[in-house]
């Protein structure tokens, strides 16, 4: 299909709504649609799932390959209530949708207390010199398990 359609991303910001009405977590609301039917759903669970990943985009990724039986989200569009954080990006990434819609700018996400400009800050400084400082140690043994993926023959490549 492949063009946007205003009521899948009116249903991500109801999502959202009724998230915070019943309890759930933070406004937020995703969802995912192949050949114009809605695929996957979800919604932020952070605090009620104690789960820092629990990402409204991250639970609709993850039902919608469940329900593909696939990892990646080929010919799939992804609507969001509200522009997606560096994780989520990411993880849009990995999971290849034709592309994303999203609803609220992260400048109004950041206005409403979910500020993730830190974040990106940090992703353009070595990692030794974050504010959770990321140290390499030897690595010989990891090139190794790298070594031995480059040298299957049967693999699965994402």
């Amino acid at each position: 299909m492949n063009r946007f359609e205003k009521r899948f991303l009116m249903k991500a910001i109801r999502l959202a709504g009724e998230n915070i009405q019943h309890g759930n977590g933070g406004p937020f609301g995703a969802v995912i649609v192949k050949n114009g039917k809605i695929i996957a759903t979800g919604c932020n669970h952070v605090t009620t799932a104690m789960d820092p990943t629990a990402h409204a985009e991250i639970v609709a990724i993850r039902n919608a390959c469940k329900k593909l039986n696939d990892f990646q989200l080929t010919g799939c569009e992804l609507y969001s209530s509200c522009e997606p954080c560096p994780m989520c990006l990411g993880a849009i990434y990995w999971a290849r949708p034709d592309r994303f819609y999203f609803a609220a700018s992260k400048k109004d996400a950041a206005n409403a207390g979910f500020d993730d400009s830190l974040i990106y800050e940090e992703i353009g400084l070595p990692p030794s010199e974050r504010r959770i400082p990321g140290i390499q140690k030897p690595q010989e043994e990891a090139l190794k398990v790298f070594k031995i993926w480059n040298q299957l023959e049967k693999k699965t490549e994402y």
